[in-house]
């Protein structure tokens, strides 16, 4: 019985407790290393990208070099860079917010993570097989058929599959984490929005992400095994791939700026020294914007050809959307309105994310504009538009968090200078990347060129747009060396509180311990800590008494599942790689193996995890309260 494994943890070297690990604070810290890895990936295709366009009929770049290029970036910021780096930061707070010791499902946890990662991997290693996919991160038959797509489509098709496995798992963790976790009085108008909006984002990839993988097994049918649900000459429909694509990709944009969003909203409140306006107001505004996110994908096909009466019902639902947007915007502002506002680097990226996604939006609102749309749509102003969103509102709102929380991941703060000089690098150089493009756009340079003519009024805005990304890249840089610099010199955090912030994750101990909490809090109000230091006794009231804790085991099951996902996958991309079938039904062989043996492993296996004794979490909690 689980009663027998009292206060027992194996001692393992340290490559194999990461490689184990189900804790999710370590889980959170694997997904922050390997979205930062994808993040300077993808940046550094999109610098050598700006270079090929910095002059006219430049040959720093072939097309097809300059076609993978612009496939993987977009494939990888969306689905290999951003997303971790939010679920870092879910990973991470989420338990703690709402007063839990871990996650729903910790074994499901570290699964998703390695499923992720071995998917992002499968993606990557298409370099080392005559070049990454280049029929754009959209994918659009049939550029991406086998007629025309290049072999890097299919490790396109099967690294997206497996990495999407590893995003479902997570936004399923989260669900019931978030409804079934919650401490006592944690109802579910006291939860954070950081918390409602991981909810919410989480019910989303469960719908956004089923689509997508359905999509993609149809097209890895098609160029595998001879399917034919694209091939217009068979009776298929390449626009069938647009909705299919669609109807997840514009849901994807609020999974990735939901959590921004629900990360200023802790982040403005902490700084202005301030509840944030209209908590209630907030979450309705999220949860009708996950409700219309999905009424709105057909403005991204108002070029294809489906209709004016089609056009205006979804240019119509383009604007509502606008409408508890705007209602976000404007509680932040009254939220820093009157308050007491520190202007430190976590508050400086959180405070100009409001300007700038606004830019962002109005586009948005134009090129919901059908008439508008046929002349912008395949612009730079749609690239302008789009990374005013992504990088203007999402990027910013990470950075936010990342200066936000790094002293409760870390146990020590990121240097302020530094972190300015980022900021300022960052948000310069943004503005004059991505500004400019928006002029490019209606002068007419077209998206996805790897050239233009010299003579049609482009090189300058060109050259700023390029000098801009120097600048960004520069930020970037700064960001590595600051934290290479804390973490040798950076300030250390003696309390669990650096900021006198608000919410119940700034109530544990630095560092957090490994159970989070030795009792279970009770939560009587919203902005929980902040009313304990305020109206009780500076510290959170106990739900029950100090009891041996229990804990789940760490496993290397779930890392062995994910590569023997990865071989799978990568013998299926094979099949058209090789002539011989030997290679690739050893691989899928070998994945599938893999893959099932540690799934009946872990069935058959009983694991009733271990414990921690009381009277250990006693001495723990003594010994964190005497720093």
């Amino acid at each position: 019985m689980a009663e027998t494994a009292v206060d027992y943890k194996e001692k393992t070297s340290v490559l194999w407790d990461w490689l184990t690990t189900v804790d999710h604070k370590k889980i959170a810290v694997l997904y922050l290393i390997a979205g930062s890895l994808f993040f300077i990936k993808a940046g550094v295709m999109a610098l050598l990208m700006r270079i090929q366009l910095m002059y006219p009929e430049n040959t720093f770049l072939t097309g097809q070099t300059y076609n993978e290029l612009l496939t993987m970036h977009g494939t990888i910021m969306l689905f290999l860079a951003v997303t971790p780096l939010l679920f870092a930061f879910m990973n991470f707070v989420i338990p703690l917010q709402i007063g839990a010791r871990d996650v729903a499902f910790p074994f499901v946890n570290a699964l998703a993570f390695w499923i992720f990662f071995f998917g992002g991997l499968l993606l990557s290693v298409s370099w080392f097989f005559g070049g990454g996919p280049d029929a754009g991160w959209f994918a659009y038959t049939p550029l991406s058929t086998r007629e025309y797509g290049n072999l890097g489509v299919d490790f396109y098709v099967l690294g997206l599959q497996v990495s999407g496995i590893g995003t479902l798992l997570s936004g399923i963790n989260f669900i019931v984490t978030i409804i079934n976790m919650r401490a006592p009085g944690m109802t579910m108008m006291r939860l954070t929005l950081f918390c409602w909006t991981t909810l919410v984002i989480s019910i989303l990839i469960v719908f956004a992400f089923t689509p997508l993988a359905a999509g993609l097994a149809m097209l890895m049918l098609d160029r595998l095994f001879g399917g034919q649900f694209f091939q217009v000459e068979y009776g298929g429909s390449v626009v069938l791939w647009q909705h299919i694509f669609w109807i997840f990709g514009h849901p994807e944009v609020y999974i990735l700026v939901l959590p921004a969003f629900g990360i200023l909203s802790e982040v403005i409140p902490a700084f202005s020294r301030k509840r944030l306006f209209g908590h209630t107001a907030m979450i309705f505004a999220t949860l009708l914007i996950a409700f219309l996110g999905f009424m709105v994908w057909v403005h991204h096909m108002f070029t294809v050809g489906i209709g004016p009466i089609t056009n205006s019902v979804f240019a119509i639902s383009s604007f509502a959307i606008a409408v508890p947007t705007g209602i976000k915007i404007f509680n932040w502002l009254f939220t820093m309105w009157g308050g007491k506002i520190t202007f430190n680097t976590a508050m400086l990226c959180a405070s100009s994310f409001v300007p700038t996604f606004v830019l962002g939006g109005v586009t948005g609102v134009m090129l919901a504009m059908a008439p508008v749309d046929h002349l912008y749509h395949d612009t730079y102003f749609v690239v302008a538009h789009f990374h005013y969103i992504v990088i203007g509102g999402i990027v910013f709102g990470i950075l936010a968090g990342l200066y936000y929380w790094y002293p409760k991941m870390f146990g020590h703060k990121l240097n302020e200078t530094l972190g300015k000089l980022m900021f300022w690098l960052m948000y310069i150089g943004f503005h004059l990347t991505f500004f400019v493009q928006h002029i490019l756009g209606l002068i007419g340079m077209p998206r996805r060129y790897f050239t233009y003519h010299p003579g049609e009024g482009m090189e300058t805005y060109n050259f700023v747009s390029t000098m801009g990304t120097f600048l960004m890249t520069a930020a970037v840089l700064a960001l590595v060396i600051n934290v290479i610099y804390s973490a040798v010199k950076g300030e250390r955090v003696e309390t669990g509180d650096p900021w006198d912030a608000r919410t119940l994750e700034w109530s544990t101990p630095n560092p957090v311990p490994e159970y989070n909490f030795a009792q279970v809090p009770q939560v009587r109000s919203l902005d929980p800590w902040f009313y304990e230091k305020v109206h009780g006794e500076g510290h959170m009231k106990a739900a029950e008494p100090i009891v041996d804790i229990h804990m789940p085991s760490p496993s290397i099951l779930p890392f062995i599942i994910a590569f023997g996902l990865f071989w799978w996958g990568f013998g299926l991309t094979l099949m058209n790689a090789v002539e011989s079938t030997i290679i690739p039904f050893l691989a899928i062989a070998a994945g599938v193996l893999l893959t099932f043996g540690a799934m009946v492993t872990r069935s058959i296996r009983e694991d009733h995890g271990w414990h921690i004794n009381k009277d250990k979490v006693k001495e723990i909690e003594k010994n964190s309260r005497s720093l």
